[in-house]
């Protein structure tokens, strides 16, 4: 399960509905040896595309060395898909190289009826994608 508190939330969602109709894409850094995110750090999706997203190489690389000196670890890994539903898809889970982080989703598009910004989280772990639950509190 992930555990996340409202500000955070609604962080991704509001950089998802900023970025559209491209996707967004960043992380949620928390203390290493945890699994509490606490941190939001933006990305810049350096494809600049409705339907992929991609770290710039030297954000990523700027990104990494800073959470080693805050001793922090990618909690979450979170993008926007703009077209379709907040399911990982084949890309997505080819890329996924972070076995003890969640892969949160949130889709910009009404695919469901279910309302314009799904949110959901996910283990990418081998290729295996396994749903959680995502419980959103005030605090933690």
């Amino acid at each position: 399960m992930l555990t996340i508190t409202q500000a955070l939330h609604d962080q991704i969602v509001a950089h998802a509905r900023a970025d559209h109709p491209d996707e967004a894409c960043g992380v949620l850094a928390g203390p290493e040896g945890g699994d509490r995110p606490e941190r939001f750090v933006p990305m810049l999706n350096a494809a600049r595309s409705p339907t992929f997203y991609e770290f710039d190489s030297g954000d990523l690389l700027r990104l990494y060395r800073d959470l080693d000196d805050r001793d922090e670890v990618p909690v979450v890994i979170y993008h926007s898909h703009t077209a379709t539903e907040a399911y990982p898809s084949r890309t997505d889970i080819s890329y996924a190289n972070e076995p003890n982080a969640h892969y949160v989703l949130v889709s910009t598009a009404d695919t469901d009826d279910a309302g314009p910004f799904q949110f959901r989280s996910f283990r990418i772990v081998d290729g295996v994608v396994t749903e959680e639950e995502v419980r959103v509190v005030e605090a933690y």
